[in-house]
């Protein structure tokens, strides 16, 4: 939004150089059944349109004569349709995040679309996304979506996120080659595998699912940043390859060793808080790491000493942030 008349404007302020919208809203959860309308006018140069927050509840037919709009934002509302969008083939962002929404669909014209925000609604499938095909950024975060599939058409992806759904497996990314960045937190994922071919990939977050073992990355020789807590892991292994990794996060599993990881000597940040690590002297595989800044390591049996901090420090004092606590020099 700018001051140049780029933001919706309500009645009292009419801009005669604009044109009316009418938005339906509801009035409240005191009276849901009461239906508001409300006039909005948007400048007919706008290129960004934001109704955040809004309580509306469908897209106005009118709204497609605003062919210029290139950034339009309807989160937080109470849409349960993507409609009326056809003309606004200059769309380039487009956020329906949190709202009612149950279908992807009525997307097919806008084909100069970058980024696109479906998280926290209702979706339970991933489809008619095959016309966008300069999508970089994918947000599906929090729906219902029990597979991941029709996604081969987006080949200039960068970021998917799809975490918090209710996906088991991960599957037909194939066609995903550009992606850097790639979501799965949240879900019901109990191996990592089929990703291999994603050799550009930087950062894989795979938190909260159900995986026991490290593996498949042998070919994400450009990962930097690799999320695995609140898992079932017993061991550290399977990062070979990864010699790139700036953070690795392992927190909240039962590991009772920390070992493998002497050739990490990017890694900056390592997190292993709730783990089950009980000898001082397997910290010792960390003491070549000179880029080592932060690590976590309490709620572990070694936590429990009074001198646990004291102890860290000596061990690594190349550290500069144990746990939660900058470390006094």
């Amino acid at each position: 939004m700018n001051d140049n008349g780029d933001r919706p404007i309500r009645k009292k302020d009419k801009d005669p150089g604009g044109s009316q919208i009418t938005i339906q809203t509801e009035a409240g959860d005191d009276r849901p059944e009461v239906q508001d309308i409300e006039e909005i006018y948007i400048d007919d140069e706008a290129t960004e349109a934001d109704f955040n927050h809004g309580r509306i509840k469908e897209i106005p037919a009118n709204l497609n004569q605003h062919t210029k709009l290139e950034i339009l934002t309807y989160s937080q509302n109470l849409l349960s349709k993507i409609q009326n969008l056809d003309l606004l083939i200059n769309l380039r962002e487009l956020d329906f995040h949190d709202n009612q929404i149950m279908v992807i669909e009525n997307l097919d014209s806008l084909v100069n679309l970058e980024v696109l925000d479906l998280s926290f609604n209702r979706i339970s499938k991933i489809e008619n996304l095959a016309t966008l095909k300069k999508l970089k950024k994918l947000y599906l975060e929090n729906n219902r979506i029990e597979k991941i599939e029709n996604l081969d058409n987006l080949k200039h992806l960068e970021m998917l996120e799809l975490g918090s759904n209710k996906i088991r497996r991960i599957e037909n990314l194939d066609g995903l080659t550009a992606i850097t960045q790639l979501f799965l937190g949240k879900n019901k994922i109990a191996k990592i595998e089929n990703i291999c071919h994603l050799i550009g990939l930087q950062l894989l977050s795979i938190q909260s699912n159900r995986i026991t073992k490290i593996e498949g990355l042998d070919t994400l020789i450009n990962l930097e940043e690799l999320y695995v807590s609140d898992n079932g892991l017993v061991k550290i292994e399977g990062l070979e390859n990864n010699k790139l990794l700036r953070t690795l996060d392992l927190a909240s599993n039962r590991i009772t060793a920390v070992e493998n990881l002497k050739h990490l000597s990017s890694l900056e940040e390592f997190w292993f808080n709730n783990n089950k690590v009980e000898k001082w002297e397997d910290l010792n595989e960390l003491k070549g790491l000179a880029n080592l800044k932060t690590v976590y390591f309490e709620a572990n049996p070694i936590h429990a000493e009074s001198t646990y901090r004291r102890k860290l420090m000596l061990i690594l004092p190349q550290v500069q942030q144990i746990d939660a606590t900058l470390c006094r020099l």
